[in-house]
């Protein structure tokens, strides 16, 4: 299946072994000599707003990805081993 990255980021990311709903891809990291995709990022919800900054994003590898469906990506993974990154805002 070929999916537009418009088309990812209305996907729902949720993780399968929690039942948690993670939020929406906003970004994908990808390998520039190989044009491979690394992994999807969600950024961490706004606090107050945005006034106080934002939670950290979640970084998913496509090894945790099991199913990209219609509305949603299913990942495996468990949330103590998501991997998580202070947003850069020079970045």
């Amino acid at each position: 299946m070929r999916c537009t990255l418009s088309e990812i980021r209305n996907k729902e990311v949720i993780n399968i072994k929690s039942g948690a709903r993670l939020g929406y891809v906003d970004d994908i990291e990808f390998e520039t000599e190989t044009a491979a995709i690394k992994s999807f990022i969600v950024y961490g919800r706004t606090r107050f707003w945005g006034f106080l900054g934002r939670e950290e994003d979640l970084i998913i590898t496509c090894d945790e990805i099991e199913v990209v469906g219609v509305d949603t990506i299913l990942i495996s993974a468990d949330d103590t081993k998501l991997t998580k990154r202070k947003y850069n805002l020079n970045a």
